[in-house]
């Protein structure tokens, strides 16, 4: 942050805006997740895809060493990607079978799904 009386460059509040839409998509995956379960329904939905596709494409952009100067925690972001792509394959997984199946998906793929979200969110947070 800048000192008081300093603002922000453009560039930084993109940064930032980025950083929220990346929030939005984690809220997006594991609000969906929560809601099905709530509803004991425990069924896998396009708008998880939709989280994970968005943490996605924000996580690549805050990956970009913009502005200049940003310094990046590569080991972070590699572990993030690896936790994303795990949970972008449960979810692919789980709606197959939860298709194939006609009803809700298996629930260890479902509470593997929630997992993945919430640890990559912990991380975010933590390290």
């Amino acid at each position: 942050m800048p000192p008081p009386g300093a603002s922000l460059s453009d560039v930084e509040v993109l940064r930032h805006v980025i950083v929220l839409l990346h929030i939005v998509g984690f809220a997006v995956t594991f609000g969906a997740l929560i809601t099905e379960a709530a509803a004991r329904r425990f069924q896998l939905t396009p708008v998880m895809d939709y989280g994970v596709l968005l943490s996605l494409l924000t996580g690549l952009a805050l990956a970009a060493p913009w502005p200049a100067g940003v310094v990046l925690n590569y080991p972070k972001i590699e572990i993030k990607l690896a936790i994303l792509v795990a949970l972008g394959a449960v979810l692919g997984i789980g709606r197959a079978r939860q298709r194939k199946s006609g009803g809700e998906a298996p629930r260890p793929l479902f509470y593997a799904a929630a997992a993945l979200a919430l640890t990559a969110a912990g991380l975010a947070v933590i390290w």
